[in-house]
């Protein structure tokens, strides 16, 4: 029997902070143009794996064109598939020249750094792995590790791109990594460390991921279908995703309208089992109700939840049992049918969909979902729809019990329900 639901103290919620800018890049599409027209259309991005000549009946969420993006020349050390993805999304959408105004209001040492990433650049050892020295065993001279491979890599990367001095952190806790990085960020700008921080999630391609997803037996067959009734298991995508967070500028007619502010955070971690979640999805229901409490908000508050929806039988009925608890008549879908399961970057991806949701005004369809599962409590969404809403939600959970849900909304309208901090 799931415990009973909690209201946390009045003393946890957070004051909000500004997305002052976003961008992504996916197999959906470089930059939120081709973002928003690919989920207003319901237009997927996989196709078919024929990475690296992976032997796999399955289909990828590849980015094209990654092998003629080199790294900036003066950055050559950190030239690998993961910092090209990040290096291609920072550029998009003027997000680079935004990073660059925050220098100049700041000073770069009070901007910080949070990238979440899972497997990072290990497409660079594999493929070093293959050109060892037959004879000793030894890598290419060439080879890199700590610049390519190491999970803090990408961070490393987005802070020397930026000409950054402030903190940076690598946040690697699976499928949550890119959502846990506005928590870090936000306790770091709380605390005064930091005035601004680029956070987001950078994960790409590589046959370890395919072959062990594989050996799990969680590939689909065919591109995936969250809370279908025929779900049968992930698709693999690659995506890089950014934000700037800065604080709330006190005089809040200086924000537009459409703003999209971070309003709570809910982060748990339940340890149930190393690759599959608590079957009731307590870990997912806490954190969503401390991310709602954090907020000040109460469920009925939110007007859209971006389910993490991998497409597995058990993580989708597990968050279904966690939604359907507290928000069962609240419209909801995963985006992961389009991009597929981009991993460590998944909740940063799915950060900038769900704020691009609220901005645009429209509820994203799950594409390839045509039959939700009726066992599942969700208001689960099949088609895009015009929407205005005032808040929205993102759900994250990673293996191991890693969990975390983002609360999002308009400057516009987010305060109107909220208590505030005391």
């Amino acid at each position: 029997m799931l415990p009973r639901a909690f209201r946390l103290p009045d003393a946890i919620l957070v004051n909000p902070l500004l997305l002052s800018h976003f961008t992504s890049t996916s197999c959906i599409g470089r930059g939120v143009d081709a973002t928003v027209d690919a989920l207003r259309t319901a237009r997927g991005g996989l196709s078919p794996c024929r990475f690296e000549r992976a032997e796999l009946d399955t289909w990828i969420g590849a980015v094209d064109g990654l092998d003629a993006q080199p790294v900036r020349a003066d950055l050559a050390d950190f030239d690998c598939r993961n910092n090209r993805l990040a290096q291609l999304a920072l550029v998009q959408d003027g997000f680079d020249a935004r990073v660059a105004a925050a220098v100049a209001r700041y000073g770069a040492q009070r901007v910080g750094v949070f990238v979440g990433t899972s497997t990072s650049g290990i497409l660079e050892t594999e493929r070093a792995y293959m050109r060892r020295d037959p004879a000793g065993g030894a890598l290419p001279a060439g080879f890199r590790y700590a610049h390519t491979h190491n999970p803090y890599s990408a961070a490393a990367f987005v802070r020397a791109y930026c000409g950054l001095r402030g903190p940076a952190t690598a946040i690697s806790s699976a499928c949550s990594s890119g959502a846990k990085v506005f928590g870090s960020a936000r306790r770091m700008i709380e605390a005064g460390l930091i005035d601004a921080a680029v956070v987001g999630g950078v994960d790409t391609l590589c046959l370890t991921t395919l072959y062990g997803f594989n050996s799990l037996e969680l590939l689909s067959r065919q591109p995936c279908r969250p809370f279908d009734v025929a779900r049968d298991g992930i698709s693999i995508g690659e995506a890089a995703a950014f934000a700037l967070l800065e604080r709330v500028p006190a005089e809040r007619d200086a924000l537009d309208d459409d703003a999209i502010l971070l309003l709570g955070i809910g982060e748990s971690s339940d340890a149930h089992h190393m690759s599959s979640p608590h079957p009731e999805g307590l870990g997912a229901r806490l954190a969503i109700e401390q991310a709602l409490a954090s907020a000040g908000l109460d469920a009925t508050d939110i007007d859209y939840v971006n389910l993490h929806g991998t497409a597995t039988p058990s993580n989708d009925a597990a968050e279904s049992r966690a939604v359907g608890a507290l928000l069962a008549r609240t419209p909801c879908s995963s985006t992961k049918g389009a991009t597929g399961h981009t991993l460590g970057a998944a909740g940063a991806l799915e950060a900038v969909i769900t704020a691009l949701a609220l901005r645009e005004g429209f509820v994203p369809a799950g594409v390839n979902t045509t039959q939700p599962d009726p066992a599942l409590a969700a208001d689960y969404v099949l088609a895009s729809r015009a929407a205005q809403m005032r808040t929205a939600l993102s759900n994250s959970f990673g293996f191991g019990g890693t969990n975390c849900t983002l609360v999002f909304g308009r400057a516009d309208h987010a305060s109107a329900n909220r208590r505030e901090p005391t």
